[in-house]
């Protein structure tokens, strides 16, 4: 299926190379039009790459983001539009210390949605994909992105919301992405200890499992939908490296070969949310973002 519209909506530059990259460039290679919508700018973002840390990347942090975002989304073959909101940074203390003042989580859910609801109705996406209620990890602006995208996702088609934010679209479908699953980290430990190999991601895997059997998880029982898109891994990655300033190239992530990958795990996973094309039960499970949606190239 081709000539559809999918919206992707994250809270950073970079998010988008991590959270369904592979699925994007596929949709996009397909003949559909995809857009990332990030929603600030990553002023506040550490610098991790250790070969970027020099004198002078801190002053030009918001003009490099900028940068790596369209290097990346070059390598995925997607457009990307900036909402413009300020990064909030991610908090770190006992206690948290209080939000900056004017940043992204800070600023009102009418205002926010509002702005989001703009870019809605001008590209007119038929599905949108986003972060669940946890924002995939405790980021502020990770759980307003997804307080942001449902509130936009529900509004965008409603003549008596922001009447002057353009005419009124109604979005189809809408996925939460599933990615980062401890399934996948086990299957690829799996195979190296088969091989009787070290797996290099072992202490990040220690650590997921200590974390979701404290507080218990749900993540795979609720995915609905895999994603054939092993044959786009490749570009996946080389928009990850595009954002020099926040991934390692010769970190842990990139330490799993690619054929593996394809072979063992070659899917993005998703969770249908929200369905306006039936209920989402007699929908799932799913292969395709589009299912259900008739190719009307509106």
């Amino acid at each position: 299926m081709s000539g559809l519209r999918l919206m992707a909506v994250h809270a950073h530059p970079d998010d988008e190379s991590s959270k369904g990259a592979a699925t994007m460039a596929r949709y996009a290679d397909e003949g559909n039009e995809v857009l990332v919508v990030t929603l600030t700018g990553g002023e506040r973002g550490s610098i991790l790459n250790p070969a970027m840390d020099t004198p002078g990347v801190l002053d030009r942090i918001n003009e490099i983001r900028r940068e790596e975002m369209a290097a990346a989304a070059s390598a995925l073959g997607v457009r990307q539009h900036w909402l413009g909101f300020v990064d909030s940074g991610l908090p770190e203390g006992d206690p948290l210390p209080p939000l900056p003042e004017g940043c992204f989580a800070l600023v009102p859910l009418e205002e926010s949605t509002e702005a989001l609801v703009r870019v809605v109705r001008e590209f007119k996406p038929h599905v949108m994909t986003t972060y669940d209620e946890t924002g995939g990890y405790p980021h502020p602006d990770h759980i307003r992105c997804h307080e942001v995208s449902v509130a936009a996702f529900e509004a965008a088609g409603d003549p008596e919301r922001f009447p002057d934010a353009g005419e009124p679209w109604t979005p189809l479908k809408l996925y939460y992405d599933r990615g980062f699953s401890q399934q996948r980290m086990e299957a690829f430990a799996g195979e190296y200890e088969r091989n009787g190999e070290p797996f290099p991601m072992q202490e990040w895997l220690e650590r997921v499992r200590k974390h979701r059997s404290e507080r218990g998880d749900t993540t795979a029982a609720r995915v609905t939908t895999r994603i054939d898109c092993a044959k786009y891994f490749p570009q996946r990655d080389d928009a990850l490296r595009a954002h020099a300033t926040q991934i390692d190239p010769n970190g842990v992530f990139f330490a799993i070969p690619m054929e593996l990958q394809q072979r063992l795990w070659p899917t993005e996973e998703f969770e249908l949310a929200v369905s306006r094309v039936g209920a989402v039960e007699s929908l799932v499970p799913e292969t395709d973002l589009f299912a259900g949606i008739e190719d009307e190239r509106r």
